[in-house]
């Protein structure tokens, strides 16, 4: 299956939310798999950004006009367009990344299943609904849901479909303009599925794509927008927090993580160990979620670790637009660069290769083979910074209550992994984790593609929530609206004042035997 064409880019790279496009200055976009220029992008500045929210300003009055349920038919049908240009899709995801062809269907799959999700849903929890008030029958409330307005979306490079659209789907649903800056070796996917929302019927300038560095357009966004949305390292996240405080405007981030697997003495071995890989080595480690900390219990950890290193010894990489491979390249050379350093690191201060451990220049410029460490102790780079990367540590362990204490000694709490010999083990551990979201008898998809639960981390690892209800609302202002009837809160008609106020205190705490009160 050959890579997309230059017609492809040209068409998308006509999309961009920039002005006179062709005469800007570009950045090349390189093929992950070798190296190769294959288009290049124009660089958008910070005025670019501004039109574009002022522009999104214009068109949002309009689409926050619309019922969500009018807004929810055009993300329904962009949920069919992606599952329809599938191929198209999955081509540009690989392109840009490097990534086996597998877990560029994950990203197809996500999309289409969170846009489908959220115009399901998400109309009911848009509706505006009533609440009870202060008096019984005398004050009448309802709350609904305004938009924020505009949304700026600033995603990463590894989930390049996924991360441009997961988040604003939600935000365009609850009635607001979104303007994204895609990383900048990835802007592609984003302009591919700013195609599929267009032809599904949404307003351009509701969903636009501005590409440049996050130093000049990022920064534009975080002082332009009025809610942010950050997918991105633990750094960067919290810098942009404090922007967004000084500025008073919401901010959620997903950020980095050091995400723990914990494998009990009577777990199945074998089914641990394809768990484990899967979860390691999904987009060549390059995934906030994935694990990258094995803990095993010592009666099984020898024998564990035996089959994980034959099993890993036996992946296939390859730079191939089809299934045909395990694995794929890493995105740059930066990635290669930071997983080689930790595992020279580690063996340098006396870890042990069990294996992979190298690059694989035979196979292109960014691949580094999967690697299973073992004896890796704190003063190694590996033990507690995250590689993102194909780079994964086992620790032999007494007990579960050690694995549990172990797992949740980390600044970060993004994701976790329960490997048990019961459904009822794997449940208790779980509850102990310090982690948004914790798998059983998997390592990130169960609770990630479940789109109607929140997902997103504690500790460094994040602010707020995508997915599920919390995912939408975050994206709107809630307004009360509350009607006081027949007698107001300090008088009531015909009743002395000093009589009202004398008895109020009596009438407040007979409240408590109504239902619900």
């Amino acid at each position: 299956m050959p890579k997309p064409t230059t017609d492809y880019f040209e068409r998308l790279g006509a999309l961009v939310a920039i002005d006179n496009a062709a005469a800007r200055p570009t950045r090349s976009i390189l093929e992950a798999f070798s190296g190769v220029e294959m288009a290049t992008i124009p660089i958008g500045t910070a005025e670019d950004l501004e039109t574009a929210v002022s522009r999104a300003r214009a068109a949002q009055q309009g689409w926050a006009q619309q019922s969500p349920a009018e807004r929810a038919k055009v993300l329904k049908k962009f949920s069919e367009l992606v599952h329809s240009n599938a191929a198209s899709l999955m081509d540009i995801a690989q392109a840009e990344t490097g990534k086996a062809r597998s877990y560029a269907q994950e990203e197809v799959i996500d999309v289409a299943l969170t846009a489908r999700y959220y115009a399901t849903h998400g109309p009911k929890m848009l509706a505006e609904r009533k609440v009870q008030g202060m008096l019984p029958g005398a004050t009448k409330v309802r709350v609904r849901y305004q938009p924020k307005g505009i949304v700026g979306v600033i995603s990463p490079w590894n989930y390049p479909l996924t991360l441009a659209v997961s988040d604003a789907v939600a935000a365009l649903l609850a009635g607001n303009g979104v303007v994204i800056k895609p990383d900048s070796q990835t802007p592609y996917c984003a302009l591919a599925l700013a195609e599929l929302l267009y032809e599904a019927g949404l307003p351009p300038a509701l969903f636009a794509v501005v590409p440049g560095p996050g130093s000049v357009v990022g920064q534009a966004i975080v002082a332009n927008c009025d809610y942010v949305m950050f997918t991105g390292s633990s750094e960067t996240g919290a810098a942009l927090a404090e922007q967004a405080g000084r500025r008073l405007i919401g901010f959620s981030a997903e950020l980095g993580g050091k995400n723990p697997m914990i494998v009990t003495a009577n777990a199945k071995i074998d089914h641990a160990v394809e768990g484990a890989a899967r979860a390691c080595y999904s987009n060549s480690g390059q995934l906030c979620i994935s694990i990258e900390r094995l803990y095993v219990d010592k009666a099984i950890s020898d024998e564990f670790t035996e089959k994980f290193g034959d099993f890993v010894r036996n992946m296939k990489l390859g730079a191939n637009y089809d299934f045909s491979v395990d694995m794929g390249s890493l995105a740059s050379a930066a990635q290669v660069e930071t997983a080689e350093a930790h595992v020279d690191d580690a063996v340098s201060k006396g870890a042990t290769v069990i294996a992979g451990g190298k690059r694989r220049a035979d196979l292109g410029p960014f691949f580094f083979e999967p690697t299973v460490l073992s004896g890796v102790t704190d003063e190694m780079t590996c033990f507690r910074n995250e590689t993102f990367g194909p780079v994964v540590s086992v620790y032999p362990v007494d007990s579960t209550d050690e694995a549990t204490k172990l797992a949740n000694d980390t600044d970060y709490g993004l994701n976790a992994s329960v490997f048990a010999g019961s459904s009822e083990e794997a449940q208790a551990i779980a509850e102990q984790l310090r982690a948004g979201t914790v798998n059983i008898n998997e390592g990130y998809a169960a609770a990630w593609a479940s789109t109607a639960a929140p997902m997103g981390g504690m500790g460094i690892s994040g602010v707020g929530r995508r997915h599920g209800e919390e995912g939408l609302l975050k994206y709107t202002e809630p307004q009360t609206i509350a009607e006081q009837r027949f007698i107001g809160i300090d008088k009531a008609p015909g009743v002395p004042k000093s009589v009202y106020r004398a008895v109020t205190p009596l009438a407040v705490r007979s409240l408590k035997f109504l239902p619900g009160r």
